[in-house]
């Protein structure tokens, strides 16, 4: 199983509404790397939740249901479906994440606009900690 980080601005669409939802179409990512990012996703591998802008947190897990289909709005670009499995107990914000040295190398520091990561699993295991 691989992990990743997926962005959102809770105004477009938030944890909340994935839970309300009960799963979603993961699209409109515009992006040539995050593309890459989708296509090399699997079923059943896991995802953080990212509130971007002003929250900048991570608030939960989701997992993959579909790997990558041509994204429904613009067939140029792929989607993914996820659903939701669990919040975390307490968010991690992008200032606890850059506190932690072990976290230096996460890829939402080092490439702090890319809307879809890869995250390594110690980085993984690490954040979950911090969140509970």
């Amino acid at each position: 199983m691989a992990y990743w980080l997926m962005k959102s601005e809770p105004g477009s669409y938030s944890w909340q509404d994935l839970v309300r939802d009960g799963s979603t179409e993961w699209d409109g990512v515009r992006n040539n790397a995050a593309r890459l990012h989708l296509k090399a996703m699997k079923r059943g591998d896991e995802a953080f939740f990212y509130h971007s802008m002003e929250e900048r947190s991570v608030v939960g897990i989701m997992r993959i249901t579909r790997e990558a289909a041509p994204d429904p709005r613009d067939p140029d670009w792929v989607s993914v479906r996820v659903e939701p499995v669990r919040p975390l107990d307490r968010p991690v914000t992008l200032k606890d994440i850059k506190a932690e040295p072990k976290l230096a190398k996460m890829e939402l520091i080092r490439q702090s606009r890319l809307s879809v990561a890869p995250v390594r699993g110690e980085e993984w295991n690490l954040v979950l900690k911090m969140g509970s």
